[in-house]
């Protein structure tokens, strides 16, 4: 994906020229791709009221863009067998955000233009904070069951020294319930494991008959020596001389059978609510988008408003800069559109002929004759 760049200028004879001229020029050098951006009447009411709704509208239009992000890292985490596939699943209005973003119309059953200004910013910041508060109880929900189930599944990985035995061992591999016999657990390193029968039957090891392996990884293998509980002791600590390590283990059939069912029951809560879960994520990430749109659009209107007086008289442009074309395109409007504000724009090429100064400190805040606003969808690529 890209940035955009929306701006306005005047809708004056003059500057609807200049806006010509700045068309014609950028497509002439493939400097961007432009596009009318159609924002209609809406009601002004004071000049007072719009100062105030302006740094209103610039921390609502921050607050949106980050619940967009988080919609989108979130798709991304749910789809974590097909990440390839997340980008089709960004959506705005059921197309995708460039073709929504050229082609925008404002949305006048949801947001109706004849309400003041502040009523239709107010239904904006309650919408995008009703789906930040549904995010977080869904996504928190989901996460408790996907944590849950990774912390098991964890257990079923490592080595036979570490991991979780439910798996592997069963009830006939064990003397359950003797008073005389016990069986241990007992894992062998890779390289001694062709011996290691031979060594657990020493005489040394004072190890009964019953000695088997019943299972081998990469790094060893691990045998059940069942033995008299009382040379137990000395059993551990002949092992031990040996490099093998006796696994604290108590079977217990009910405690295993549990652990399994429960592997299976999150597994299973896990992709029942991923579906809902999911067009859940991909409806509220439409809906956000459009939104987000509607406040750029509003902040385009408030300050065009704001810097180019009464009556209201603008025309927006959606402009999309080339890869290696921004500077250049930037130095076009600065060009075309200086007449709006001489001293700005003499301080914006004042700034321009000083980037390669070395050590020299630039402010962040940017400021330039014509109303401009980024919207930087590279933000949301997972392509």
């Amino acid at each position: 994906m890209s940035e955009f760049w929306l701006i306005s200028a005047p809708g004056d004879k003059v500057n609807l020229e200049a806006l010509e001229r700045m068309n014609t020029v950028t497509s002439k050098a493939n400097l961007s791709s432009n596009n009318k951006f159609l924002i209609p009447d809406l009601k002004v009411g004071t000049l007072d009221a719009l100062v105030g709704l302006s740094d209103e509208l610039g921390k609502l239009d921050s607050f949106a863009e980050s619940i967009i992000k988080k919609i989108a890292q979130y798709i991304g985490e749910v789809m974590e067998d097909s990440k390839d596939k997340v980008q089709e699943n960004l959506l705005a209005n059921g197309v995708d955000l460039i073709s929504y973003l050229t082609r925008f119309e404002w949305d006048m059953a949801k947001y109706p233009i004849k309400q003041p200004l502040k009523n239709i910013s107010e239904a904006l910041a309650k919408q995008i904070t009703q789906i930040e508060t549904d995010l977080k109880s869904r996504t928190a929900a989901y996460n408790n069951i996907k944590g849950n189930l990774q912390s098991l599944e964890r257990k079923t990985v490592g080595n036979l020294l570490t991991r979780t035995l439910a798996d592997i061992v069963n009830k006939e591999d064990f003397v359950l319930n003797s008073e005389y016999l016990i069986t241990l657990l007992v894992v062998v390193p890779k390289n001694q494991v062709i011996e290691a029968q031979g060594i657990l039957h020493a005489r040394s090891l004072q190890c009964i008959s019953s000695c088997r392996m019943i299972a081998e990884d990469t790094e060893g293998g691990l045998f059940t020596v069942t033995l008299f509980r009382k040379v137990m002791d000395d059993f551990k600590a002949k092992a031990r001389e040996n490099r093998f390590m006796v696994r604290e283990f108590y079977f217990d059939e009910k405690e295993l059978k549990c652990e399994k069912e429960e592997i299976m029951k999150l597994a299973s809560d896990k992709k029942q609510q991923y579906g809902p879960l999911l067009r859940w994520l991909k409806v509220n990430f439409s809906e956000a988008f459009v939104a987000w749109i509607h406040v750029k659009a509003l902040r385009v209107f408030v300050e065009s408003v704001l810097r180019y007086g009464l009556p209201v008289n603008f025309q927006a442009m959606l402009l999309q800069p080339s890869k290696k074309s921004v500077k250049r395109l930037r130095d076009v409007l600065n060009a075309v559109f200086k007449h709006l504000d001489e001293v700005a724009a003499a301080s914006i090429m004042d700034v321009s002929m000083s980037m390669d100064i070395p050590g020299l400190q630039l402010s962040n805040q940017e400021y330039y004759p014509y109303v401009y606003f980024k919207i930087d969808l590279s933000l949301l690529d997972y392509s």
